[in-house]
C-alpha cells in the first residue's frame, strides 16, 4: 500500500527551461530582493566581530587589508557574561535562556504537529456536515490582528494561574490556523483512490491517516515543524508579556537586555542575536530540500 501510494504521491511539475524576458527580469528582481534580505545579517556577523570603537566610529571594515583589528571573537563570551547569572540553575542566564528556547520552541512543534495533521484531515479528507463553514470560520481566525488577542490571553493567564510559567508560554500556540491550512491543501492533493483501496483493507480514517497519509506528508509536515520552531524560536512580545522572572525567559527576550542601563553595547548585542539565529540557521540547512518540497507540492509557491 505504501509502495502505491508513494508512486501517485503529488509531485510538484518540472521547471521551466526556457528563459524570456520576462522570466529574466523576475529572476533579476528575485536576485536583488535576495541580497537586500542578507544584508541585515551580514550588518549583524560583522558588527558581532568588531570592537566597540569601530562600532561607535561606523568603521565598516576594520580588519585586514583596509584596517589593523583582528575579528573580536571575545565578544560572544562577553555577551554570555554580560547576560547575567541564574542562581537556581547556577549557570548563565543564556544557557538558562537557551534551555527554556529549545523546551518551548520543541512542545509548539510537537503540539502543532499533531492538532495540525488531525485538522487537517478532518477538513480535507473526512465527510462531515458543515466541514466548508468550519473550514471558513477557521480561515478567518487568520485575520484577526494579533495584537489585539493579545490582552484577553494574558487575562486568561492569570485566570488559569498559568502566567510565569511554562503553560503560558506553550498552551497558546499548540495550535496554528496557517498550519492547518497549509496541511489540508496537501492532504488533498493525495487520490481517493489509496483511501478506497484502504477501506477494501479494512482500514478507517485513523489508521489511513497513520499509515498512508503522515508518511506521504513528510516535507509538508516538515515545513510545518520548521516554520513554527522559527515562530516559536524568535518570538519576543508574548514570552515578554507572559512571564515576569528572568528564569523563565526565552532567547530572543534576553536581547532586550543589551538596551538597558548605561546604554546598548551594539557588538555584544549583536553577537548575542548571532547566537539566537544560529540554531535556526543550522535547522534550516538540514532541511531545506523538505522545506522546498513542502512549499511546493501545497500549491502555496507564486
Amino acid at each position: 500500500m505504501i509502495e502505491a501510494a508513494e508512486r501517485t504521491a503529488p509531485r510538484h511539475p518540472s521547471r521551466p527551461t526556457k528563459l524570456t524576458a520576462g522570466g529574466v527580469a523576475i529572476q533579476a528582481v528575485i536576485v536583488v530582493a535576495a541580497v537586500l534580505a542578507v544584508v541585515p545579517f551580514l550588518f549583524m556577523v560583522m558588527t558581532a566581530l568588531k570592537s566597540y570603537a569601530s562600532v561607535i566610529n561606523n568603521v565598516i571594515w576594520p580588519w585586514p587589508p583596509l584596517g589593523g583589528e583582528a575579528p573580536q571573537f571575545g565578544n560572544f563570551a562577553e555577551a554570555i557574561q554580560t547576560i547575567g547569572w541564574d542562581s537556581q540553575w547556577q549557570t548563565f542566564l543564556f544557557f538558562r535562556y537557551l534551555a527554556n528556547s529549545v523546551i518551548v520552541s520543541l512542545s509548539i512543534v510537537t503540539g502543532v504537529l499533531v492538532t495540525s495533521t488531525m485538522a487537517a484531515y478532518a477538513l480535507g479528507r473526512m465527510e462531515l456536515p458543515g466541514k466548508q463553514l468550519l473550514f471558513v470560520i477557521v480561515l478567518i481566525t487568520m485575520m484577526l490582528p494579533e495584537d489585539l488577542t493579545l490582552v484577553p490571553k494574558i487575562v486568561m493567564m492569570f485566570n488559569l494561574r498559568w502566567y510565569n510559567t511554562y503553560f503560558a508560554l506553550i498552551v497558546p500556540f499548540l495550535v496554528n490556523v496557517f498550519s492547518i491550512f497549509l496541511l489540508r491543501q496537501f492532504f488533498m492533493q493525495i487520490p481517493k483512490d489509496l483511501f478506497e483501496a484502504a477501506l477494501i483493507d479494512g482500514m478507517g480514517h485513523v489508521r489511513f491517516m497513520i499509515s498512508i497519509v503522515v508518511p506521504l506528508s513528510k516535507p509538508a509536515l516538515l515545513t510545518v515543524a520548521l516554520l513554527n520552531f522559527i515562530w516559536a524560536w524568535d518570538a519576543f512580545k508574548w514570552p515578554l508579556l507572559a512571564t515576569r522572572d528572568s528564569n523563565m525567559r526565552v532567547l530572543a527576550v534576553g536581547l532586550q537586555q543589551f538596551m538597558q542601563g548605561q546604554g546598548t553595547q551594539v557588538h555584544l548585542l549583536m553577537a548575542f542575536a548571532a547566537m539566537v539565529i544560529l540554531p535556526v540557521l543550522i535547522l534550516y540547512f538540514v532541511a531545506q530540500r523538505q522545506f522546498r518540497e513542502g512549499i511546493l507540492n501545497t500549491g502555496l509557491k507564486g
